[in-house]
């Protein structure tokens, strides 16, 4: 033992002073409180044992010795260091009769994770196995709060805390007595460290110092353990057809890698639900798999002509998985089936709740710039329509507003592609290949011309978005491209593309007499001829040369910048192959839309059903402008020309895809685009297609947004001209907008609409508030969608979702007359 005098006070610095049995037990006072921490949700291991051999540190006024009693007494400004703990009291004794050490006045302890601890008194035996804390108070890194007026250890595994405060919120800085947020308070807290589990009595939730909840008891893992059997947050609510419910989940903590979670609810009208959950890990991925079924005691809630109201034995099984085969391929799954077409969102089962519902297997590969994806789908509707009605006959008929047959099964569909990192004759060479196989039940006939299905089986309408029956089709292309800088700075990019497909067709009974009538539509009401002889197989090829020219020229000033790049393409190729042949299938190129985005394409069909031929010129101008001080200028504005052979946007197809898309004539119509960044937070931007003849506009989107820290404004305007044949008979206009306030440092209010001008309506509207700091979240939203037409309220849902720091999220929606929690 080495002392020091030093003025009026005495340090005394001893290494091993009290040796590793005092330190033990002051270790374990830290040990005692640490207990606390399965509340608090940091992991920390209450068993740990410091290290023997480690040297101590202890400095004090005053070290005394009482032989007569056997002890030895740390005065004043006690400070003991060992293995990165520390202890701090105004006096710290130990008894070596009794071997307990206890320490008061100010006392505080601080962990290596930075953890404080504070108390009046702590008095604990030196193999900690008993302790007993006095005010006790407890500071995390991460900001979480723990008090007690006292806490106690017994059997080195069971920790008593006496009424206890649990909260996640900082204290007020001004005024420290201020109720926190939030806070847990209970009579007694237990930690129990074999079992892993902290149950709390007789406790109450506060909010802002007001009792708002009182429990009896419960009992949560112990956070230091990732998994652990128990019951789970219940979700309870009500609805019209399902009566009050209530889920209760128990998760079973099976294995590191595996767990299951049964989940049982009741329903007051419709009896007892059972789900079941199994989920498992794996080094490369994971996997699960999800059952649910009820036999529904009253289904007639739901109404006779309802998917619900016909069901009386319902199930599904769902599956998703994703592995990790090496760093280039990954393997996974999405998959559902049910024995009905709505049952997982009727209930709302999670991962079959979704109104659109698409089930896939995939296998993707990347590597660099080469990309491989082999998929299968299947879509389906989770809707209440009945694929099938019963006449007065007793026979079935088909539904006019059902979807779920006529939605297809995709088998497989593959795309591959692959870019040479070594350039080919000093160019770019990208190869792609994409299939597809495709099997539909029934004639989608519910296309955007003419009229609808009635309510005959055998009434086909003219138009339709897919054949019934199988079809598949093979396409592999090629397109090679070098770009050439000329001295006066041209840029001069040529391009070979060749592209060969091979398709087959398996019509179903009735998709010959739908192509039919759809022929027999186009020739009397569009005055459009086209083949309707049908074939099983279809080869098409194509070529093309293209050319592109480039002069960027570059003007600047002592504060800006402009590029002005006039730009034109040509592309020569035959006419396309079977061009308005309706037998041939068109999945994947319904949606065209011509703009300033896809002036400059080769080919401006979304898909590969459709392929462009004849030639055809693009030509516009490009200008970008860095005006300085944050402000930017880019703008492009050009036109497209058909020069020669058959217009493929003028040949019809089963949803004629290129009516009114501006290049159906041999000059198109003029599409533009114009956007602007401004240093002050507002954003504009404007596109649109006028009319080649008078300039009329014929489709428009102007957006503008402004944005700040505290505030977001947002505004959108669309208008798509009058297209009769599509089923459009009036003009569409659209304003939508949105805005966002922050009106306090932890308050923001949000709202959006939308509204029709064709018909004054207001179709959809959403407000909301939410508050968010260091310790608790609300969010609260309200929102109406109306009918474009009618007006009428198709949905009202209200949502709150409420966050508290440590302990999770509680949330609750309504939507009609139906409540979830």
């Amino acid at each position: 033992m080495r002392g020091v005098l030093s003025g009026l006070s005495r340090a005394v610095r001893a290494r091993r002073l009290l040796g590793a049995t005092a330190l033990a037990g002051v270790l374990a006072a830290t040990g005692s409180i640490v207990a606390l921490q399965p509340v608090i949700a940091q992991s920390i291991d209450l068993s740990a044992q410091t290290d023997p051999n480690a040297d101590m540190l202890l400095e004090a006024d005053t070290l005394v010795y009482d032989n007569d009693r056997n002890r030895i007494t740390a005065v004043g400004s006690v400070q003991i260091d060992y293995d990165g703990n520390r202890l701090v009291a105004q006096r710290v004794t130990y008894d070596r009769a009794t071997s307990r050490l206890i320490a008061s006045g100010g006392v505080e302890i601080i962990d290596p994770d930075g953890t404080r601890f504070q108390a009046d008194e702590i008095d604990v035996t030196d193999d900690f196995a008993d302790a007993f804390v006095r005010t006790l108070r407890v500071e995390t890194p991460d900001r979480v709060y723990f008090g007690a007026d006292s806490a106690e250890r017994r059997g080195g595994a069971v920790t008593e805390f006496e009424r206890g405060v649990y909260t996640a919120c900082e204290p007020c800085e001004e005024n420290p007595d201020k109720p926190p947020v939030w806070n847990i308070k209970a009579q007694k807290i237990i930690w129990n460290g074999e079992t892993k589990t902290v149950r709390f009595e007789r406790a109450r939730f506060e909010f802002l110092g007001v009792p708002l909840a009182w429990v009896p008891a419960f009992e949560i893992a112990d956070p230091t353990v990732k998994r652990k059997s128990g019951f789970l947050f219940p979700t309870f609510g009500s609805s019209d057809n399902l009566g009050t419910f209530i889920n209760v989940p128990y998760y079973f903590a099976l294995s590191p890698t595996y767990d299951l979670t049964v989940t049982a609810g009741g329903y007051t009208q419709q009896g007892f639900l059972g789900q079941a959950e199994w989920r498992q890990r794996f080094d490369n991925g994971e996997y699960n798999l999800r059952i649910a079924g009820i036999s529904q005691r009253d289904p007639d809630t739901f109404g006779a002509r309802t998917v619900d109201g016909n069901e009386t034995g319902r199930a599904l099984i769902a599956s998703r998985g994703d592995f990790t085969i090496n760093p280039r391929w990954r393997f996974g799954w999405d998959v559902l089936a049910q024995t009905d077409k709505n049952f997982g969102y009727t209930y709302d089962i999670e991962q079959a709740n979704n109104y659109d519902q698409v089930s896939q297997v995939y296998l993707t590969g990347l590597d660099g710039r080469n990309f491989f994806d082999l998929r299968a789908y299947h879509f389906s509707k989770q809707e209440t329509a009945l694929d099938f009605t019963t006449n007065a006959s007793g026979a079935r008929d088909l539904n006019p507003s059902a979807s779920s047959p006529l939605q297809p099964f995709v088998l497989p569909s593959f795309d591959y592609s692959i870019t040479p990192d070594t350039p080919i004759v000093g160019g770019e060479l990208t190869i792609d290949v994409n299939s597809q196989a495709l099997w539909r039940d029934r004639f989608d006939g519910r296309g955007r011309i003419g009229q609808q299905y009635d309510n005959s089986e055998n009434t086909i309408s003219p138009t339709g978005r897919g054949l019934d029956g199988g079809s598949g089709r093979l396409t592999a292309e090629a397109e090679w491209k070098r770009s050439f800088i000329t001295g006066g700075g041209f840029v001069i990019t040529p391009s070979l593309h060749a592209r060969q497909d091979a398709i087959g067709v398996r019509l179903g009974d009735r998709g010959a007499a739908g192509i039919a009538n759809v022929a027999s539509f186009y020739s009397s009401n569009l005055n459009q001829s086209v083949a309707t002889d049908i074939r099983s197989a279809y080869y098409r090829s194509m070529a093309t040369a293209g050319l592109e020219a480039r002069w960027p020229i570059l003007f600047s000033t002592s504060s800006s910048t402009h590029v002005f790049e006039p730009m034109g393409q040509i592309f020569a190729r035959p006419d396309e192959p079977y061009g308005g042949r309706l037998g041939i299938p068109n999945e994947d190129a319904q949606s065209l839309v011509f703009d300033a985005a896809t002036l400059f394409e080769r080919d401006k069909f979304s898909g590969y059903d459709r392929i462009e031929g004849g030639t055809r010129a693009n030509v516009g101008i490009r200008y970008t402008g860095e005006l300085g001080r944050g402000w930017g200028v880019n703008a492009i504005v050009g036109q497209s020309y058909h020069l020669a052979g058959t217009n493929s946007y003028a040949s019809p197809d089963l949803v004629y895809a290129g009516a009114y898309s501006g290049l159906e004539e041999d000059v198109s119509d003029y599409v533009g685009m114009v956007g602007l960044n401004t240093p002050v937070g507002v954003s504009l931007a404007a596109g649109a297609r006028l009319d080649k003849d008078d300039l009329e506009v014929r489709r428009t989107d102007v957006a503008a947004s402004y944005a700040t820290q505290a505030v977001s404004l947002s505004t959108q305007y669309s208008f798509i001209e009058a297209q009769p044949d599509y089923g459009f008979a009036n003009d569409r206009h659209e304003v939508r907008v949105g805005a966002s306030a922050q009106v306090h440092e932890y308050w923001r209010v949000f709202g959006n609409a939308t509204f029709d001008l064709n018909t004054s309506n207001l179709v959809q509207r959403r407000i909301g508030f939410a508050y968010d700091d260091d310790c608790f979240g609300i969010n609260f939203t309200a929102s109406e969608t109306r009918g474009n037409v009618s007006n009428e309220v198709l949905s009202r849902d209200f949502g709150i979702n409420i966050s508290l720091r440590t302990l999770g999220d509680f949330g609750q929606s309504t939507s009609g007359n139906s409540t979830t929690f």
